[in-house]
């Protein structure tokens, strides 16, 4: 079974997988989470990037 990398938002708890992406949100599947613009914030709360810690899942 492959591991993908997911990212936990530690503001409210939102994930970013990134074999799904987040395709609703401009982030296509399969994006690293290196690839994924510094603008762009979490969906759920508005967090920026840098407030995401990676997670095993």
């Amino acid at each position: 079974m492959i591991q993908s990398t997911t990212w936990m938002c530690l503001i409210c708890g939102w994930i970013y997988d990134e074999t799904v992406g987040s395709p609703e949100h401009g982030i296509a599947p399969g994006t690293p989470w290196a690839q994924v613009p510094m603008n762009w914030t979490c969906p759920e709360c508005g967090a920026r990037k840098e407030d995401f810690e990676m997670v095993q899942i």
